[in-house]
């Protein structure tokens, strides 16, 4: 039987190459490495088979992601646009809308999923954009920021409002009303394809809101929001992995007062804290992907966690890792350089490092009560 994991992780690395540099000079993955990775399943591996897709677990798409996120996190930041975009169909949709859909994404169809607005950042349950019936369609009328891969998308997982709750909606990208204003140079994941949208009168039919729509529009937004912040957290599995092979290269071959750096001990701090992060955060991620797969109760809070520890830990990792390269790593090109900007922006998607410690807090309150207390005495 196939290792498909493995094949994936071979697809991605053909893929890349060494172009992540230039994508990120240049501003964009190419659209035919897209489609092409679209193509063989890899940007949403965890679609099942059933759709045509890949089917992997969330511990084997979790390594997956991070081999993607080491060599290139533009890449990375498409499968989590792409992932989620996934998720909400099969979590939201329903039997022949994930069908239909699913079968989409595994064929080389590209998706986005806009949530964001110049109002609504971490409080998305402010979304200001409308998404209201008219005979057999609904219009879409609202302002979304910051979307990933919606330049290259070809259709849009649009939230908003809905009557007294809230909805999911498919909007193909060449509908009229949808425009999309790139972002220029963002300081880290360039090449992503970043977009503002407005959306102006937007018509689709009806058939496009996913499951009908309703429900509180934050469990819409919880259940895309819980596989961004999965693939966020193993995309910097991947950073700190590659920010450590680069730093521990250059500090054994670089030479200072006769001796490689690796010998200066306050430079080998450095490393080791290094590998103590990308631990920490491997062990987070793997334990999150265990509760996912098993649909354990813990998976919330378990999720929550691998993204704030991961996070925080590639931001720190990417600059022990230019401290280390010092001025070989300055010049704004290679994998340091490219980390210590991207991991910057993951401690503020999916849920700013604040915003986590909020709900990690909440967490411990609900479940550390004296019964625990009383475990620990005895």
């Amino acid at each position: 039987m196939p290792d498909r994991s493995a094949e994936a992780r071979a697809l991605v690395r053909a893929a890349v190459a060494d172009h992540a540099d230039a994508w990120d000079a240049e501003g964009a993955v190419p659209i035919e490495v897209l489609r092409g990775l679209g193509k063989a399943g890899v940007l949403c591996a965890q679609v099942d088979s059933e759709f045509g897709g890949l089917g992997l677990t969330s511990l084997d798409n979790g390594e997956l992601t991070a081999f993607a996120g080491a060599l290139c996190s533009s890449t990375r930041s498409v499968m989590t646009s792409q992932g989620m975009a996934a998720w909400s169909i099969r979590r939201l949709g329903s039997r022949a809308q994930r069908r239909e859909h699913l079968s989409e994404l595994v064929a080389g169809r590209l998706a986005a999923v806009a949530m964001s607005e110049p109002g609504a950042g971490s409080d998305l349950a402010a979304m200001s954009t409308r998404i209201r019936p008219d005979g057999d369609t609904v219009v879409i009328d609202g302002r979304k920021r910051w979307t990933t891969a919606a330049v290259s998308s070809d259709v849009l997982v649009v939230f908003g409002q809905f009557g007294d709750g809230g909805a999911a909606v498919l909007v193909p990208t060449d509908t009229p009303g949808v425009r999309l204003d790139p972002v220029r140079a963002p300081m880290g994941c360039r090449a992503a394809g970043h977009a503002h949208i407005d959306l102006d009168g937007v018509r689709v039919p009806a058939a496009n809101i996913l499951g009908g729509g309703g429900p509180p529009l934050s469990f819409l937004v919880t259940a895309a929001l819980a596989y961004g912040r999965f693939s966020v957290a193993w995309g910097c599995v991947g950073i700190l992995r590659a920010c450590l092979a680069a730093a521990a290269e250059h500090a054994h071959t670089r030479e200072q007062f006769g001796v490689p750096l690796d010998q200066h001990q306050l430079v080998a701090r450095h490393i080791a804290e290094l590998y103590v992060s990308e631990q920490a955060a491997t062990r987070a991620c793997e334990h999150a992907s265990r509760c996912w797969d098993a649909n354990s109760p813990e998976v919330v809070a378990a999720t929550v966690l691998a993204k704030y520890t991961s996070a925080r830990h590639a931001a720190a990792g990417a600059a022990s890792a230019m401290q280390v390269l010092a001025s070989a790593g300055a010049d704004d090109h290679g994998v340091v350089a490219r980390a210590f900007r991207d991991a910057k922006l993951m401690e503020i998607i999916e849920g700013s490092n604040e915003i986590c410690q909020v709900m990690l807090a909440d967490h411990a309150i609900k479940t550390s009560g004296s019964d625990t207390v009383e475990g620990l005495a005895s």
